[in-house]
């Protein structure tokens, strides 16, 4: 079961002026399943992206990386769930530029303008024949109000789809920033095995996009881990339909521009979040800070190292403080002058190391009365410098292998 979250409320999902977002099923893997997306996009609207780093992406990234460069203004999305699309070579390529075809002609748009992802198996062909057949259906129900929808319509392997919005006042004007992400496993930011769609009504300079939506990801899904693995698939949009009223926002430093950037960031990581707290078999929610580093990149060295330990994961997961094994990641992050013995740990709020060693007021009991928490927060200071990193991540059960070794039946 997921870690503290629950469903999406659809009344709580604001309505992005100038996007509409229609689901249908196609049958793409699985019968009477709802897994093809399509999202509209008024004239106007501009778009800007992050995707995986992994350099084996797939069929659908490459295609979306080379329609965003082209300088076609997007006018559309589509996305399937249940087969990534990946691993396909030139096939599976020409397979997403047939999905993108279909959709512009139907829409009366050119290719350029469609933007395709794919979740789901690796080196399975894309049944295009499928999605071509179950695009209509979802132009049909292209609705401003289908938010929740097309979070359910996203997901593989979740146990819930992850939603969030938030509305601010900019120059006097309502503002909504609402977006949709999936995920579950597979996750390692650079990116994840995850997609992630947030949308404003702002109005904001075109330029100013893809900044901003490399701020939200590197506070948001590039700071969440379940398993280490970074998938072929992962990307995440940011959509402006500049249709909110206000003053054009010029800078990302104004006061507007900042108003804006907090509230796209609170919701890029309310969906990232949501995608460790549905990690596949999680039981816990841990926050790893890392602070008192030279700069942020040790410090997220040492965050990574602790959140990718199989030995701390299961730990966690059985309520054992054995919280050396924390201890033992920190000193193989990759920090070469790291001083062991000016390091300080707290689990919540028991004060576990001070100087490189227990402390001598931690006891046993104090340590597995927090390991039995489901949220837990691991601080450690390394004390040589006053950066800090945060990472997100969950625990590793018995669970976590059986729906990984049963994915494909």
């Amino acid at each position: 079961m997921p870690v503290n979250l629950s469903a999406p409320d659809p009344s709580q999902l604001k309505p992005v002026a100038g996007l509409r977002l229609g689901v249908t099923m196609a049958g793409v893997r699985k019968a009477n399943r709802r897994d093809l997306t399509v999202v509209a996009l008024d004239e106007g609207a501009s778009v800007a992206g992050v995707f995986t780093r992994n350099r084996f992406c797939a069929a659908p990234v490459q295609l979306c990386r080379e329609h965003l460069a082209s300088g076609a203004a997007p006018r559309a999305i589509v996305i399937n769930t249940g087969n990534a699309n990946a691993g396909t070579g030139a096939d599976g390529l020409a397979r997403a530029r047939q999905t993108c075809a279909a959709l512009a002609s139907l829409m009366q748009l050119q290719p350029q303008q469609v933007l395709p992802f794919s979740t789901g198996v690796i080196m399975e062909t894309l049944p295009v024949e499928r999605i071509v057949a179950g695009l209509p259906g979802a132009l049909a129900n292209l609705s401003a109000d289908g938010w929740a929808e097309a979070a359910a319509g996203i997901m593989t392997t979740d146990t819930l789809p992850k939603a969030a919005s938030r509305q601010v006042q900019i120059g006097g004007r309502t503002v909504t920033v609402t977006g949709i992400s999936k995920g579950a496993g597979m996750i390692r930011p650079n990116m994840a095995t995850m997609l992630g769609f947030v949308a404003t009504d702002a109005v904001i300079a075109p330029e100013l996009l893809q900044p901003l939506v490399t701020q939200a990801a590197d506070a948001s899904f590039n700071r969440i881990t379940i398993d280490g693995d970074t998938s072929t698939n992962d990307s995440f949009l940011l959509i402006a339909t500049h249709q909110a009223g206000h003053a054009r926002i010029e800078s990302l430093d104004s006061a507007e521009g900042q108003v804006l950037r907090e509230a796209v960031i609170a919701v890029s990581q309310a969906l990232a979040q949501a995608i460790v707290r549905d990690g596949e078999g999680a039981t816990k929610f841990i926050t790893i800070v890392v602070e008192g580093g030279r700069n942020e990149a040790e410090c997220q060295l040492a965050a990574y190292a602790i959140a990718h330990s199989p030995l701390v994961k299961t730990a966690f997961f059985a309520s054992d403080p054995n919280l050396g094994r924390i201890l033992a990641a920190v000193g193989y992050a990759g920090i070469a002058d790291l001083d062991q013995g000016l390091i300080e740990m707290h689990l919540d709020d028991v004060h576990v190391v001070t100087r490189g060693g227990r402390h001598p007021d931690y006891r046993e009991e104090d340590g597995q009365r927090v390991m039995k928490r489901s949220e837990i927060t691991v601080r450690v200071n390394l004390a040589r410098g006053a950066a800090q990193a945060t990472v997100w991540t969950c625990d590793l059960s018995h669970d976590y292998v059986s729906i990984n070794a049963d994915y494909r039946s």
